[in-house]
Parts: C-alpha cells; sequence; structure tokens
C-alpha cells in the first residue's frame, strides 16, 4: 500500500471510530449506563466479532494491516494523556474520617478476588488450556488471573456515583477512596506480573529491570517533583506551553518504563502522580481540562484497538462456561468483600451493599490491564475475549444492581416507619431539618 493510499485509509478509519464510539456513548448514557459501556461496545462492534463478520470486504477495506500501527500509536497516546490525568487527580488524603472503613474496605475488595482469581487459576487449568493457556501457568500468569478480578475502575465508579447523587453520602465517599487505594495497590501488583513475565522484550533480567525500574521511581519522586513544582509555580507559564511540557514529561516518562519491561501505562500514572498541584493543593483546571478533552476524545481508538483482538465467533462452549463462571465470580467476590468490609467498618447493610456493588465496576480500568497482560503474553486471545466480555458484563451490572439496592434500602425503611432513614439528619426545634454534614 502506498503511502497515500495508507494516510487514505487511516483518516476514514478515524472518522468512523470517532464518530460511532462518541455516537455510542451518547446512546449508553441515554441507557443510563457509563459512557464507556457505547464506547467499548462500539469498539467491539467494529472488529471482527460484528463487522468483520458481517461484512468482511468492508471490514478488510476500513481496517487493512497497514494502518494498524498509526491506529496503536493513537491508542497508546490516548492512554498515556488519561492515566497522566488520572495519576494527577489521585489523592488519597480524601479518605480523612472514613479512612479506617475505606481501608479496610480496599484491602478486602483486593484480597478476597486476588486469591479467588489465583485459586480459580490453579483450579480449572485445564479449562483455561482449552483457551490457548499453557498447561503448566507461569506464576506471572496465575498472579495476572487475581488482578483480573480484583480491578475497580476509579473513573467509571467516580461517574456512577456522581450520576446516582452519592457523592456527597457516606457510601460513595468510602467507596471512591477505598477504590484509589485498591487502584494503587493493582497497578503494583500488575508492574510486578509484568516484570516476572517473559514478555517484556528487553534483554535485561527482571533484577535488574527491578532495580532499575525502583531507581526510576526514587528519581522521579525526589527530583522531578521539586523540579516541576518550582518550574510550574514561579514561572508561571501560559497554560498551552505548561500543557505541552507536562504531556511530554508523561510521554518521556512512558517510555521510560516500556524501555524497562512494563508497559506505557506506568510512566504515565507515575508522572500524573509526581506533577504537583496547586500551591492550596487544588487541581490546576486549566491543566486538567484539557487533559481531559484530549483522552476522552481520542480514547475510542483504545477501545477499536482492544475489540480487534475480541472474536465473538472463535468462542466455543468452553470459552462461554469460563465466561459465566468469571463474571458470577467478579461480581460475587468484589460485592461480597466490599459489603462485609463496609459493614465492619460501621457502615450500616444498605450502605455496606452500595459500597459493595460500586467496587464491581471495573470498565476502562480493566481494559487497560488485560491489554498489557495480552501484550506481554500472559493471556491468550480467546481468554483476553474472555475477560472483556467480563469487564462489558461487571461494568452493565453497577447500574442495576445499584438501583436494586436503593429499592431494597427503601422497603426497609418503609416497612418500618418510625426509624429515621439512614443518614438523614436530625429534626430541629422547629420541625424542620438541617442541611447534611459533608462527610467528603
Amino acid at each position: 500500500m502506498s503511502p497515500d493510499a495508507m494516510i487514505t485509509h487511516f483518516v476514514g478509519a478515524s472518522a468512523l471510530v470517532l464518530v460511532v464510539a462518541h455516537a455510542a456513548g451518547w446512546l449508553a448514557r441515554r441507557l443510563r449506563q457509563p459512557y464507556i459501556v457505547g464506547q467499548l461496545s462500539a469498539g467491539i462492534a467494529l472488529g471482527p466479532s460484528l463487522l468483520g463478520a458481517l461484512a468482511p470486504d468492508a471490514y478488510a477495506s476500513l481496517f487493512p494491516a497497514e494502518i494498524g500501527p498509526a491506529l496503536t500509536g493513537f491508542a497508546q497516546f490516548a492512554l498515556v494523556v488519561f492515566l497522566f490525568a488520572v495519576g494527577y487527580e489521585l489523592d488519597l488524603k480524601m479518605l480523612g474520617a472514613r479512612a479506617r472503613a475505606s481501608l479496610t474496605v480496599a484491602l478486602a475488595s483486593f484480597v478476597v478476588p486476588m486469591a479467588v482469581g489465583c485459586g480459580g487459576a490453579l483450579l480449572f487449568r485445564e479449562q483455561l488450556h482449552g483457551l490457548g493457556m499453557p498447561r503448566d501457568l507461569s506464576p506471572a500468569m496465575v498472579v495476572f488471573a487475581g488482578v483480573a478480578l480484583s480491578i475497580t475502575a476509579v473513573p467509571v465508579l467516580t461517574a456512577i456515583v456522581r450520576e446516582n447523587g452519592l457523592s456527597r453520602s457516606v457510601p460513595g465517599v468510602v467507596a471512591v477512596s477505598a477504590a484509589g487505594v485498591l487502584d494503587a495497590v493493582c497497578w503494583t501488583v500488575l508492574a510486578a506480573a509484568l516484570m516476572d513475565s517473559g514478555g517484556s522484550g528487553t534483554a535485561l533480567d527482571w533484577p535488574w529491570r527491578v532495580a532499575l525500574a525502583v531507581g526510576f521511581v526514587t528519581v522521579m519522586a525526589v527530583a522531578a517533583r521539586p523540579v516541576l513544582r518550582r518550574l510550574l509555580w514561579r514561572t508561571r507559564m501560559e497554560p498551552s506551553l505548561r500543557l505541552a511540557l507536562l504531556i511530554g514529561f508523561a510521554l518521556g516518562s512512558a517510555w521510560v518504563t516500556h524501555s524497562l519491561g512494563l508497559h506505557v501505562i506506568f510512566g504515565a500514572l507515575l508522572a500524573g502522580v509526581v506533577v504537583p498541584r496547586e500551591e492550596g493543593g487544588t487541581l490546576d483546571p486549566d491543566l486538567l481540562r484539557p487533559l481531559h478533552d484530549v483522552s476522552s476524545l481520542l480514547l475510542p481508538f483504545f477501545f477499536v484497538i482492544s475489540g480487534q483482538s475480541v472474536a465473538l465467533n472463535s468462542m466455543d462452549g468452553t470459552g462461554w462456561a469460563v465466561l459465566l463462571v468469571v463474571t458470577v465470580l467478579a461480581v460475587t467476590t468484589k460485592i461480597g468483600s466490599g459489603a462485609l468490609a463496609a459493614r465492619l467498618g460501621g457502615l450500616d447493610r444498605h450502605d455496606a451493599r452500595t459500597v459493595g456493588v460500586l467496587l464491581s465496576a471495573r470498565g476502562l480500568t480493566e481494559l487497560i490491564a488485560l491489554n498489557a497482560g495480552l501484550q506481554a503474553g500472559l493471556l491468550s486471545a480467546p481468554l483476553y475475549a474472555v475477560l472483556v466480555f467480563m469487564a462489558l458484563a461487571t461494568t452493565l451490572f453497577t447500574q442495576p444492581l445499584l438501583l436494586l439496592t436503593r429499592r431494597l434500602a427503601e422497603r426497609d425503611r418503609a416497612s418500618r416507619p418510625s426509624s429515621p432513614a439512614p443518614f438523614a439528619p436530625p429534626p430541629s426545634q422547629d420541625g424542620t431539618t438541617t442541611a447534611p454534614a459533608d462527610v467528603g
């Protein structure tokens, strides 16, 4: 294919990706589902599962192999910008007065799914072998199976909390805080699994890569953060130049971690974490707004790249059975462990159930981890397809389960009219109620 023809194909494919993905996201939001659900569904539909099966000639014309590297490049750039913003927004100080409950929930919702995932990988090795996995799973593969069940998607969870009016409620604050801690733990364990995998693409042995990675993290925390603080606070450079500088910083950090055998996602997250906030500890809106705009515009390329590896028509009976089992385990372990830990942390049973349901949302974070595992050789293509559908299913189930939990709470309160609603403020002397305290 000539360069001109490749550019033509790429421009046409990009137009289709952007329009279809964002239209599907808009439709998902109208159906009271997260925006990402529509975009992920569009990415799968534009892959071999739907478009490739119904119109193979059109699929081959729109997405020839020659434009694959360009689409992948756009997808990786979108991931770097998105995760840079996630790292910049990450603030564990928000735990506040609910620190104990949030940490308990985070620990339980990591340990239980992690143990179930690792145990299931070892117990059902024959079934996984039928999906293209080796009979003797490496330690990294077993650990990755646990991580796949443990992840909670903080951006999706935050959007669900906000859209359901739970941002100022106790279960909303506990769930978001616990998810932030859980996210940090899962990324660390995932980094260790990728370090131990044989698909790093670097000639260095893993002890050297670990040592260099620790050294890089130390340099970023000790040296890069003060330099950025001085540069951003004292020079007061114009917003466009600051944005370009920091995105370049994130791309450079992603390049280093990729060179060390890790995924670009870790460098992007690390860059976001070390970038200092404003002098008052607030987020810089002139930085955050364009980061969100750029990442939301380009993330559909990542969904399409993810969908290219999902072939629905290649799943046999074993694949569907594994999908059912994995989805049930993913939902029950998250809801059960999160709700029990929240109950032990002092929440009533209805709010505890709400916390567990919120933590079961996986979404984009799960897809990013699965993509990294596929590239590192920790997943076979059929198992990757199964886990992608699990991520989609658990995200779809979150909103209906949340509504069910709310109705159970309302029914329970209706059956006990003399009992005040959870977290309802006491009536004042004149019979009115005071505004609830901000628990955030």
